[in-house]
Formats: structure tokens, C-alpha cells, sequence
């Protein structure tokens, strides 16, 4: 799985690395918040505005636990949805694959997903321009069910 997640994602890590050293690497979506969660980060309910940050050595930790246990066991942890105890292993490995192809040891987690990033970004362009587009739709296209987003410093 490591491989194929690792094929997946070389041009799009190529091309970030290329853009530069990031200010901020940020991930987002469940993919990166359950096993931040299972590291020990803040639960979702103290608020969308505590610090949560993702180590790789400690995700690595994370991945080698959950991955031997059974999908029932890991419904039990804290942070681990019934719905998502059977994928949260492919999840840190999508987030562990992300990271290492970024030479990243750490990033910040976003209380937020990408549709709710594409909301605030669109109030936000809208409350600063009266004349704003309303929301257009974007065009599919293929996703590897993690969200990745860097800043150039």
C-alpha cells in the first residue's frame, strides 16, 4: 500500500517541493485528524482554535498499533468512528506517505476540511468584494483521500 500510495503522490510532492520551503504545512480532512487524535492531540469538541500538530515518528507508532488490531478494537479508541475503524490504518498511511514525500516531521491539523476551507475562502472573497462570483462547482477529479496544503515562506 506504501508504494502505491508513495507512485500516487510523487508528482504532486515533487511539484510542492519544487515551489519552495513551506511557512506552514497544514493537513486537513479525517485522513490526518483521527491519527493526530490517536497521538494524543485535543479532541475536536475543546474548539476549533487549539493547536494540533501531527509528529511522523509518533504517527508511525500510531499506524504499527492500529494495524495490529482488528477493526472492531480500534472502534473502541478514543477518536476512531465506528464508520472509520476500518480505514483509519490506510488513512495514517496516506498521512505518513504524504509527510515523509514532503521531508516533513510535523504539521499543524486543520479543524477543518477542503469543502469547508472552499466555503470560508468564497465568504471571504465576498465580504472583502460586493461584486464577488457566487460559489461555482469544480470539476472532479481524482483524490488519494487526503488533503496536503503548503505555504511558501
Amino acid at each position: 500500500m506504501r508504494r502505491d500510495v508513495r507512485d500516487t503522490l510523487g508528482d504532486a510532492s515533487d511539484q510542492l517541493k519544487w515551489e519552495g520551503d513551506p511557512h506552514v504545512t497544514v493537513g486537513a480532512s479525517n485522513t490526518f485528524k483521527q491519527p493526530a487524535r490517536l497521538t494524543g492531540c485535543p479532541a475536536q469538541r475543546k474548539g476549533p482554535f487549539v493547536t494540533r500538530t501531527l509528529q511522523l515518528d509518533e504517527l508511525h507508532r500510531v499506524i504499527e498499533k492500529l494495524a495490529g488490531m482488528p477493526a472492531q478494537h480500534r472502534s473502541r479508541l478514543s477518536g476512531v468512528s465506528e464508520s472509520r475503524a476500518r480505514q483509519v490504518v490506510a488513512g495514517g498511511i496516506v498521512a505518513e506517505c504524504a509527510m515523509t514525500a514532503l521531508g516533513l516531521d510535523s504539521l499543524e491539523i486543520s479543524p477543518w476540511a477542503l469543502r469547508e476551507g472552499i466555503v470560508l475562502r468564497h465568504l471571504s472573497s465576498v465580504a472583502d468584494d460586493r461584486d464577488a462570483l457566487p460559489l461555482q462547482a469544480l470539476p472532479p477529479r481524482p483524490e488519494v483521500g487526503a488533503t496536503v496544503t503548503t505555504l511558501p515562506k
